[in-house]
């Protein structure tokens, strides 16, 4: 995702089911399912600026918007990698965008390295609830945002990165009680943007088939 990405509204908001219908009636909650929570490395471990101003708690996402980061597909699947791209993306939103912090709330690396985004994003996450981002513009309010390291726009996504995808998107629909199918989402999907890139945008399908048989396992 690039700064002139995050602008415009496209009116396929009315395809998305937004409000309703999202969460397993079938199920008595999240309860339900033993999905384990992937490892998270927080903003103290990869060493994240501070915001600028408070973050605000909210209500839990319905959707979950996959992003890409429009950035080099390195080849460096390193932890330090994954913490280098932490600090671009928190250093490109504060500094070029203005924003009070990263945009999103997690960060997946080429190297499927899983990473807190905005400030307070994890503890929000296990308490079921989220936090006020910028990575998706006029739905912050109601969705959750992975950014995945790299460009996906003729390039496939690493096998460590989509399998990271996978388990973190299965974790946030069972903490949130969500349907994969109806909530997992491109940021394309709201916004005027080639994100998360035409070959990765293609995978959604498979990715939400993947964290559906992980729910029920």
């Amino acid at each position: 995702m690039t700064p002139s990405e995050n602008k415009h509204h496209l009116t396929r908001r009315g395809l998305l089911g937004l409000g309703g219908g999202l969460a397993l009636g079938a199920l008595a909650g999240a309860e339900a399912y033993a999905v384990a929570a992937p490892r998270v490395y927080t903003r103290t471990e990869w060493s994240a600026r501070p915001p600028r101003s408070a973050t605000q708690v909210i209500a839990k996402p319905d959707h979950i918007v996959i992003h890409h980061t429009a950035s080099s597909n390195v080849t460096d699947y390193s932890l330090a990698a994954a913490y280098r791209v932490s600090h671009w993306i928190q250093d490109l939103h504060m500094d070029r965008n203005g924003w009070i912090d990263a945009g999103q709330q997690l960060t997946i690396s080429r190297g499927g390295y899983l990473l807190e985004g905005r400030s307070k994003s994890l503890s929000s996450i296990n308490n079921r609830l989220n936090v006020l981002g910028a990575q998706t513009a006029n739905h912050n309010s109601h969705t959750i945002g992975i950014e995945h390291e790299g460009i996906y726009v003729t390039a496939n996504v690493t096998t460590a990165l989509f399998e990271k995808s996978v388990l973190t998107c299965a974790w946030l629909c069972q903490q949130y009680g969500l349907d994969p199918h109806n909530a997992i989402v491109g940021h394309r999907d709201y916004n005027s943007t080639q994100c998360p890139g035409d070959v990765f945008y293609a995978r959604l399908p498979e990715l939400r088939d993947r964290v559906a048989t992980a729910l029920n396992a």
